[in-house]
């Protein structure tokens, strides 16, 4: 590889833009000319031997450049990034230049061996890998201090002068991606590669795991659809359900685990080495020396970390868990006097009003939520965590705890302290299809709205742009551009975790659960897929081998549903009825269901 970048031109005729960088409008002209200078150096003079070429607009204000790569430069930068590909003998192998030969599919005129995908996630890797040498600061502005290993392109992001970078789509390709991924209502599987290919192995697990968990919620649809029809009025008779809730529960989750593990074999993920993860950009600290890279780094001492997460995060979470409580009494007394007025008047009208307070708590959850993950974020970012993984699972763990408690707690107080099976079923269906109707109102009427208006402003630039270069780049750019940019599959997975909760924990007293939550999805993915390709600028793909920190969270949901429907089976009639005489033996017998049951169905797999 060595041998490689000696030869390697920085210069290609046939211009490919991939990637787009956006300069804020007052950046100085060295610093620009700087820092595109460092893009297009030799590897040797520690530049990225990329290819940078600026768009030019109508108003000639914007500081707006295209970066792209050679064919060469781009198979050296996957040998970089350690991708894996499929040998000509059908086996997996990190790729090299040397052997590139072996690998199926390779021509040396071949540029569609790599994904676009692919090659803008080469290029984003050596952007962010553009180190500072002896610069003691960006040039041009003294305040945005350098030292020798410094991202560059995180100095300029957190300095304000890089607004933004994110990578341009293929407009014929996305087209046949819409086509076969939602331009028409079918039922069949999404194409899950089509989707790998073009947004990266993150974005096409969380489609994957939308679409088997959807399938896998079926059959309790198909069961809980007669079930609820024949045995409506009869609360006591869930304990069939509540065992089949058991095992499903455990066993989806263990098939996915498969699944997840022969897709990303066949994308070459799971395989893949990890990366050194950098600082995140906005981690700060004191200037020292990293004791395993031996660079010189912002350095924050771990014990004002832990500081900061017990004795001010900790307290805020608790606090806000607190409140939650709190809510969740008042909705308790607003059923209390709901109640109380169905029973003195008895009217039609008061019948209604029976279903008003679980709305309002379930709007009011949702407020909830939303305000507590902002304030999450905030206290996750102060935490100053060096590392985005870092950040990360702090974050969800933060999220998930509230997210629990405040959408699940007054199921368990209902089930467990009011033994309340009837207003169980109530609080449940009303909490989920309200949850569902939030949801798909801002993430299926919204998206179809900033489509209609990114339509209106194209026309708008049609008419405006009036210059001899590509008009279409151009117009394509600006409309890019303007997107939302698209955080990640935080939310969406959220989304996923707190339906299952709903499905498997308490699903044995409204076992139609299952049946809204399969009309959601079908939905869903259909919403999702829309704002994917049509409202959002397109994100940069991230190899990944699973779900991540996710798989855990949906693994620890399941066994707290384990547990809770057990308790449900022990609460039964017919159960108690098969011990009459011992409460105790009663206990040692769900107790032994509760420890033996994961483990056995673990063992199966």
């Amino acid at each position: 590889m060595v041998e490689s970048w000696s030869f390697l031109d920085a210069f290609e005729s046939n211009f490919r833009p991939l990637v787009v960088i956006e300069l804020a409008k007052s950046t100085k002209e060295e610093t620009i000319k700087w820092f595109t200078k460092r893009i297009v150096d030799k590897k040797g003079n520690g530049g990225a031997q990329l290819l940078v070429k600026p768009l030019v607009t109508e108003n000639g204000d914007e500081n707006i450049y295209l970066v792209g790569a050679s064919h060469l430069r781009l198979l050296l930068g996957a040998e970089t990034v350690g991708l894996v590909k499929e040998c000509n003998d059908n086996s997996m192998r990190t790729f090299t230049y040397s052997s590139r030969k072996t690998f199926k599919d390779f021509a040396d005129d071949n540029h569609n061996f790599l994904t676009m995908a692919e090659c803008q996630y080469i290029i984003k890797h050596e952007l962010e890998n553009l180190r500072a040498k002896d610069e003691k600061m960006i040039p041009g502005y003294p305040q945005a201090k350098l030292y020798p290993g410094k991202s560059i392109v995180r100095r300029l992001l957190t300095s304000g002068i890089l607004v933004q970078i994110f990578p341009l789509h293929d407009r014929e390709e996305l087209k046949k991606l819409r086509h076969s991924w939602y331009g028409r209502v079918k039922v069949g599987y999404q194409p899950l590669d089509e989707i790998r290919c073009y947004f990266g192995e993150t974005i096409a697990l969380y489609f994957g795991f939308l679409e088997y968990f959807t399938f896998a919620l079926i059959p309790m649809a198909v069961i809980g659809i007669p079930y609820y029809v024949f045995a409506w009025e009869d609360y006591d008779k869930y304990v069939i359900f509540a065992a089949f809730n058991l095992l499903w529960s455990t066993v989806i989750l263990e098939v996915w685990k498969r699944i997840c593990a022969i897709m990303t074999y066949r994308w070459g993920t799971l395989l893949m080495k990890r990366q050194f993860e950098e600082p995140r950009p906005g981690f700060h600290g004191v200037l020292g020396i990293n004791p395993i890279t031996g660079r010189e780094e912002p350095v924050y001492s771990s014990i004002k970390r832990q500081i900061r997460i017990y004795l001010v995060s900790l307290p805020f979470v608790c606090l806000c868990l607190y409140f939650s409580l709190y809510v969740m009494m008042i909705y308790f007394d607003l059923e209390q006097w709901a109640l109380d007025y169905h029973e003195e008047n008895g009217s039609n009208f008061s019948s209604l009003m029976l279903f008003v307070p679980s709305i309002i708590y379930a709007v009011v959850i949702e407020i909830m939520n939303r305000i507590y993950r902002c304030a999450a974020e905030f206290l996750t970012s102060w935490e100053n965590h060096r590392l985005e993984s870092s950040y990360q699972n702090h974050l969800i763990l933060k999220v998930l705890v509230f997210n629990f408690l405040n959408c699940f707690a007054s199921l368990f107080y209902i089930a467990f302290v009011l033994f309340d099976m009837k207003l169980l079923r109530q609080s449940l269906a009303t909490l989920l299809i309200t949850s569902q109707i939030l949801n798909q109102f801002a993430e299926a009427l919204l998206p179809y709205w900033l489509q209609k208006r990114h339509k209106k402003r194209m026309k708008k630039h049609r008419c405006s742009l009036k210059t001899d270069m590509d008009l279409s780049l151009v117009e394509q750019v600006n409309l890019e551009r303007e997107m939302g940019t698209y955080f990640g599959t935080f939310d969406d997975y959220l989304e996923l975790f707190l339906q299952f909760g709903y499905v498997s924990l308490f699903s044995c007293v409204y076992p139609l659960a299952a049946v809204f939550a399969v009309l959601n999805n079908i939905t869903e993915i259909y919403s999702d897929a829309l704002k994917m390709c049509r409202v959002y600028k397109r994100p940069f793909a991230e190899p990944t081998a699973n779900i991540g920190v996710w798989q855990l969270a949906f693994e620890t949901m399941s066994v707290i549903s384990v547990v809770t429907n057990c308790i449900l089976i022990g609460m039964s009639p017919q159960v108690n009825a098969l011990f009459p005489d011992s409460k105790k033996d009663l206990i040692l017998t769900v107790t032994l269901v509760e420890v033996s049951l994961p483990s056995k169905v673990c063992m199966c797999f």
